[in-house]
């Protein structure tokens, strides 16, 4: 198994949102859009939003369109040092994936493996497993959670969405790879 860089963009000012792949409509500039059946993995390393105790939050693109209605169905379990493990955790009708809080002190940041699977399918949902791990609390909560999550419409995607549930995000690398 290897893996081949497609795209990627890195947050290096306050920003809203942005898109990877997603072709034209994508942020970065390489017009990539998911287009073949392979699995694609995403790494997101030091993500910090500009306010504390925001969230990541993702969703999937269909012709380089956010797709921001109530079709995202997901499970995880969530796991913490700071703390008794949370327990299971299920969503349904949901608008998007939401991460652990992450605060804005020096060393708080996200760090997310995503691995995206159907995504070239017109007549398969489009789903999305992911472990995350997250410092809080000023470095002292380390937190994390494995699970996925999928958009329950059976049309052909192209990218994801990355924007934090309130503010703006202030950092972070964001790599699409191939998987081969």
């Amino acid at each position: 198994m290897g893996l081949v860089q497609v795209d990627t963009f890195t947050v290096t000012s306050s920003i809203a949102n942005f898109k990877l792949g997603a072709g034209s409509d994508g942020s970065s500039g390489n017009n990539f859009a998911i287009n073949t059946d392979d699995v694609y993995m995403v790494t997101c390393l030091g993500v910090t939003g500009a306010t504390d105790t925001q969230a990541l939050r993702i969703r999937v693109t269909k012709s380089g369109s956010a797709q921001a209605d109530s079709n995202y169905d997901g499970a995880d379990k969530r796991l913490y040092a700071d703390a008794s493990f949370g327990p299971g955790y299920y969503t349904n009708g949901n608008t998007t994936y939401s991460s652990e809080p992450i605060g804005n002190a020096t060393g708080e940041n996200g760090n997310f493996l995503l691995y995206l699977y159907n995504f070239n399918s017109s007549s398969e949902y489009s789903f999305v497993t992911y472990e995350e791990s997250t410092f809080a609390g000023n470095v002292t909560a380390l937190r994390g959670r494995h699970g996925g999550f999928v958009h329950t419409v059976a049309s052909a995607s192209d990218g994801l969405q990355f924007y934090m549930n309130s503010g703006n995000m202030t950092a972070g690398t964001f790599t699409l790879y191939k998987v081969i």
